[in-house]
């Protein structure tokens, strides 16, 4: 079965960094786009980015634009975000998600929380 399971998350100071990482499992991994997908307390979850298959491109909102950076390793089943110059408001639970057959898996989500 699908499975899709965060980390890398933590409480970081405005204008630091983290790398966040999801392993995935159960379905062609090297033949999926992937996102990235976040929700902050009291707000729907918004998408972050996404990324296509072979990792050669991506595309963002813009509230992450010029900070955030998708990646992957095909070889290991690994999808990452790369989270720069971070901001209070990016404080969110993030997860990976991936739509296979219609039906939209997700993991159970990394707390970043961005704090002095």
């Amino acid at each position: 079965q699908v499975q899709l399971v965060e980390s890398g998350g933590g409480l970081v100071q405005p204008g630091g960094s983290l790398r966040l990482s999801c392993a995935a499992s159960g379905f062609t991994f090297s033949s999926s786009s992937m996102s990235w997908y976040r929700q902050a307390p009291g707000k729907e979850r918004e998408l972050v980015g996404t990324i296509n298959s072979d990792g050669g491109s991506a595309n963002y909102a813009d509230s992450v634009k010029g900070r955030f950076t998708i990646s992957r390793d095909n070889a290991k089943n690994m999808l990452y975000l790369q989270m720069n110059s971070l901001k209070p408001e990016d404080t969110a639970v993030y997860y990976c998600r991936k739509i296979l057959l219609l039906r939209t898996y997700w993991g159970q989500g990394t707390q970043v929380t961005v704090s002095s």
